[in-house]
């Protein structure tokens, strides 16, 4: 009885649970200086997090691609075409959606959200532009493709140890945090009315936005399990847990070490999970792209009266899409990036531009959990994608040793 206990207790969503449920009973009875401790420490190890994940996404992304021997440079291009295209379809999906949804939505207006609600201290260090997720994972594809053609022995071992040092570190002590991690952005969330805020003055614009990102994510998760409601509701489960990390955290990419886990369960391969989604997890962003997508034809439609041609909207999704690859480089800042894009393919003027802002920070929880969700799911199609392309190559090159002999 006491071992089952123990093990229920280990259970890091009844940990989470617990911890959150403790804090909702106490909330109003503790000292501000308490709340903010705890939001402080889920920054904390936010940042730590974002300061190794350029070790973490290098050493992973090396490790895998190595694997992949003469056939990486296949495995790269094959990836960022199918990230492009899967950019592209959910862009086109949140116009169609946008465009039934539009006559039973009413209008809306921006409004803001001030809060005294602060950290009570930060990491000294400003980490460096320079130091990023993306240079890593740069450095990763070309240790990797080096590796794969030269079959260095040092190369091999230092890649293949650097890996299990920062594996190590994500599942001995990070994992371990996670309710902790949890418990701070939750309650900034509740010193900050933010959620009470968002339902009050766009509830019928979440709701309809979660409805098509729902509907979405369970077609993205059929494509990943097949027909089978057993095994879509397994592979569903398996990412809940990251999920649920960036729904509160707001960030992806110090949510990916469980999205890497969770995603790895639904793989046949689960080694490709380590490649995958550090090079996907900031341009493959499909909530985001849904989310600006179906904000953007929205707000043009309230402005102009009408809504975007297709002329134009075809014009934006491409550009659009192709802005994807460079916001990785800016992590938080991808909405600053697009801006231009609406200002000069859709005429957003700054009153358009401030509501979308807006918005955007109010949604921003849902946004970047159903990016985690499509990730994982999207992370499986891909592999079936890269299974069905070696299959070709390798018919191909039966078929030239037989027209050759």
């Amino acid at each position: 009885m006491n071992s089952f206990i123990i093990r229920i207790i280990k259970h890091r969503s009844l940990q989470i649970l617990l911890v959150l449920s403790a804090y909702l009973l106490m909330a109003d009875i503790l000292p501000i200086t308490t709340h903010q401790f705890f939001y402080t420490l889920s920054l904390l190890i936010k940042d730590l997090l974002i300061w190794i994940m350029p070790f973490t996404v290098c050493f992973f992304i090396a490790y895998s691609i190595s694997s992949f021997e003469r056939k990486a440079p296949l495995f790269i291009v094959t990836l960022l075409l199918f990230e492009g295209f899967s950019n592209f379809s959910s862009v086109w999906y949140a116009y169609l959606c946008a465009h039934s949804a539009a006559d039973f939505l009413p209008s809306f207006e921006a409004t803001t959200l001030s809060s005294d609600f602060i950290a009570l201290w930060r990491l000294p260090l400003s980490k460096p532009s320079w130091w990023s997720a993306e240079k890593g994972a740069l450095i990763g594809l070309v240790l990797g493709c080096i590796n794969a053609f030269s079959k260095n022995a040092l190369l091999a071992n230092t890649i293949a140890k650097g890996k299990g040092i920062v594996e190590w570190i994500l599942t001995r002590v990070f994992a371990r945090l996670i309710p902790l991690f949890i418990l701070g952005f939750a309650v900034q969330m509740y010193q900050t009315n933010l959620l009470n805020h968002v339902f009050r003055h766009y509830s019928l614009l979440v709701l309809w936005l979660a409805l098509f990102l729902i509907l979405y994510l369970f077609f993205l998760f059929t494509l990943s399990a097949g027909l089978s409601l057993r095994k879509i509701t397994a592979h569903i489960k398996n990412l809940l847990p990251a999920g649920g990390i960036s729904l509160t955290s707001g960030c992806s990419l110090s949510t990916m070490p469980w999205t890497i886990q969770g995603t790895a369960k639904n793989l046949q391969n689960p080694e490709l999970a380590n490649a995958i989604i550090p090079a996907t997890t900031n341009i493959q962003q499909i909530g985001d792209c849904i989310a600006q997508a179906f904000l953007c034809f929205l707000i043009y439609r309230h402005f102009y009266g009408v809504s975007p041609d297709l002329i134009t909207w075809l014009n934006f999704s491409f550009v659009f899409v192709l802005a994807r690859f460079a916001t990785a480089a800016v992590l938080g800042g991808a909405i600053f990036i697009m801006l231009p894009l609406y200002e000069t393919y859709l005429d957003f003027n700054p009153e358009m531009i401030a509501i979308i802002l807006a918005l955007n920070v109010f949604l921003d929880p849902i946004i970047t959990s159903s990016n985690v969700m499509a990730n994982g799911a999207l992370c499986r199609v891909y592999e079936r994608v890269w299974g069905w392309v070696q299959a070709l190559i390798s018919k191909e090159a039966i078929e030239v040793e037989k027209a050759e002999g």
